[in-house]
């Protein structure tokens, strides 16, 4: 009796392999400078190069990893510009969004802003970085998903990931959710001004603090 083997195809491969590159980098695995070798990295996952040189290029493109030659392809470092740029980005962009939120919100909606409060605190008494990282990051994107605007999640969505990659480096993880709450309970409260307040002093603090680690810290 025979038997088939199922072929994954080339673009779900590239998707898998750019996945977990993208975390990789996302929760420090893979770090500043360390370099991306097509071939190590096609043994590693067990795939032909092509997907591999494919997923490198899409990481490129989002500002993962750079060529520092032709040849030799390294995680980015971040420069303090980098990090202001994106920050100006999001404050434009998430302050806005937590207006919309506020006037939009349903029960629903901050229910499921609750629950994910309540997992980002287990987390953080847990100190576990990587559930923070990635809990913090879905709060905010049920936030901009809660403003109803489509054309706001599509300007966001091309500098998520690096967003996330950044804010993953301020470990001042109590104070985060002291002002995630207080964002929350903003939002609930169906102020327009109040939420957008809260959302700016954020954005700020949350600058701040990545500054300080990425670069003040490592003095």
């Amino acid at each position: 009796m025979s038997s088939t083997t199922k072929i994954e195809p080339l673009g779900a491969v590239r998707e898998r392999v750019l996945a977990t590159l993208r975390q990789e980098i996302i929760a420090g695995r893979l770090r500043p400078g360390d370099r991306l070798v097509e071939r190590e990295l096609a043994d590693r996952f067990g795939v032909s190069r092509v997907p591999v040189r494919e997923a490198i290029r899409a990481l490129v493109a989002e500002g993962f990893v750079h060529f520092e030659t032709p040849r030799r392809t390294v995680v980015r470092r971040l420069t303090p510009n980098d990090v202001r740029e994106l920050f100006e980005l999001r404050e434009a962009l998430e302050v806005y969004a937590a207006g919309l939120a506020a006037s939009k919100a349903t029960p629903a909606d901050l229910a499921e802003v609750e629950e994910l409060l309540e997992r980002a605190a287990v987390a953080t008494e847990a100190g576990d970085a990587e559930v923070i990282t990635d809990v913090n990051s879905r709060l905010h994107d049920r936030i901009v998903a809660m403003a109803g605007n489509s054309l706001l999640i599509a300007a966001l969505e091309p500098v998520a990931g690096r967003l996330r990659w950044m804010t993953r480096r301020n470990e001042e993880w109590p104070q985060l959710l002291v002002e995630h709450r207080e964002l929350y309970e903003a939002i609930a409260s169906g102020d327009p001004e109040r939420a957008r307040a809260h959302a700016l002093t954020h954005v700020r603090t949350n600058y701040r603090s990545t500054v300080r680690q990425l670069f003040e810290d490592a003095e």
